[in-house]
């Protein structure tokens, strides 16, 4: 069988794993990624039991003039790992974990989630900044930068990167590494998947308590002002250690939430501790002496394993998604206003957003030590998801992402983002992103991958 010029025998012959074509009984599943918007359809899936199974892949396109995409979780709103008429590398069989707890080592193949690495982690009292939905790819997010429950903590996933293995365009394995190939071992953090495939990437892990101390704090759209000032006041001030999140959320239905907050917009302070609970609870008193009180609110001890998945339910496979996303230096009463105005137009419950503050150990590292876009200043992520079970209902709910983050562009650092959150393709934004990186980045895609042959990508093309 001949598809789009590669020989799917001859395919199967030289890489070592799957080669599902269209019509075989696994395509359909397998072409699957997260975003419902997608219903793409691949010329060929290839899933490489190694990298040199991904090399020979790499190689296969190239010589049939194929387009290429990248499949690690499928989690990426933009829909980047699957592509119409192109081969799918889909790394899910390189998803094993190898802890050290000596040397507080991971080493984790490509096509791993963070459930799998927080799960092998945790066991050893270990972590490493992950994402905020376990099902998610380790693979996109920690070469975008990488933002999570740890950030103010541990830093960015790729602060934590202590090496990468990589396939390049031209079908070689290589390692990236401080003392190997150190400036592509500097764009793979923070560079986005420009710069090849890693196969596996080497974390250095944290120490982290396996259990930790949370309290969700909870004020409606009427009474969130105050709420909401005196948290960002609070996570500002946070002692060394303390992890935080401000969220715009529908009311989850479980027992903690009272029926009539159930699927009703509210803003939530989020604070998580790693000590005793009354350490905790000392620290969230000024949130507790708030006037208006809190609708509801939940102080709980929780595994971090826990901690990590607790939106997966409300973000299952299949949804329809858009996001939009910006950063603010600081949470101003103007900020707070129109979050608070705009928030609650959302139509559907299952959309939200998210503020992760970046302060902390996020502060803490040079921002020329990576490819990393954002400033290493303490500001605010504000990320805007429009979300629908249902495919007439997305329209509108994606317009209502776009009216908010327009209203918050004045208050905004720039028309930059966190690259990981682009999914309109707008080289200016990317460009404005990465601001005096960018030329390097350039330069170092001319060299390592001067066909643009990983472009499905928020994209820096070869000079």
């Amino acid at each position: 069988m001949t598809i789009v010029g590669i020989d799917i025998e001859g395919l199967r012959t030289s890489v070592d794993g799957e080669v599902i074509a269209p019509g075989e009984p696994e395509y359909d599943v397998a072409r699957q990624v997260w975003n419902g918007c997608f219903d793409r359809r691949p010329a060929v899936i290839v899933r490489p039991a190694s990298p040199a199974g991904a090399a020979a892949a790499v190689l296969a396109a190239r010589t049939g003039n194929l387009d290429l995409t990248v499949r690690g979780g499928g989690h990426n709103y933009a829909g980047h790992a699957v592509a119409d008429g192109a081969m799918m590398i889909d790394l899910r069989a390189l998803d094993s974990v190898a802890v050290d707890p000596v040397t507080k080592l991971a080493r984790c193949g490509g096509g791993c989630t963070w459930a799998q690495v927080d799960a092998a982690t945790t066991e050893h009292a270990l972590a490493v900044t992950g994402g905020f939905i376990s099902s998610t790819g380790i693979g996109g997010l920690t070469l975008g930068g990488g933002m999570g429950w740890l950030t103010m903590r541990a830093g960015l996933t790729c602060d934590s990167v202590a090496s990468a293995e990589v396939v390049t365009a031209d079908g070689c394995v290589v390692t990236a590494a401080p003392d190997e190939n150190p400036d592509l071992y500097w764009a793979l953090r923070g560079g986005g998947g420009n710069f090849g495939i890693v196969t596996a990437f080497t974390f250095a892990l944290h120490d982290l308590p396996p259990i930790g101390q949370l309290a969700m704090l909870c004020w409606t759209p009427a009474d969130a002002v105050a709420g909401l000032a005196t948290g960002r006041d609070l996570i500002a001030s946070l002692p060394t250690g303390y992890c935080a999140a401000i969220l715009a959320v529908s009311g989850p239905p479980e027992p903690f939430v009272p029926e009539e907050h159930q699927g009703r917009p509210g803003f939530v302070v989020v604070v998580i501790g790693f000590g005793e609970p009354q350490e905790l609870e000392a620290v969230v008193a000024p949130l507790r002496a708030v006037a208006p009180t809190p609708a509801w609110e939940l102080v709980t001890p929780i595994p971090y394993t826990a901690l990590q998945q607790m939106f997966d339910e409300s973000s299952p496979p299949g949804l329809f998604a858009y996001e939009k996303s910006l950063y603010v230096d600081e949470l101003t009463d103007e900020v707070l206003a129109t979050l608070v105005d705009h928030f609650p137009r959302r139509s559907l419950v299952d959309s939200l957003v998210p503020i992760f503050p970046l302060r902390g150990a996020y502060c803490g590292i040079p921002n020329a030590n990576t490819a990393f876009g954002g400033s290493r200043q303490p500001c605010w992520a504000i990320n805007i998801n429009a979300l629908s079970t249902e495919p007439d209902d997305f329209p509108a709910e994606r317009e209502w992402a776009r009216d908010f983050w327009a209203a918050l562009r004045p208050h905004a650092r720039s028309s930059a983002g966190y690259v990981n959150f682009l999914v309109d393709h707008d080289e200016h934004r990317i460009r404005e992103s990465y601001g005096d990186k960018y030329s390097r980045l350039v330069a170092l895609k001319s060299a390592w991958d001067p066909d643009n042959v990983f472009h499905h990508n928020a994209n820096i093309p070869p000079a």
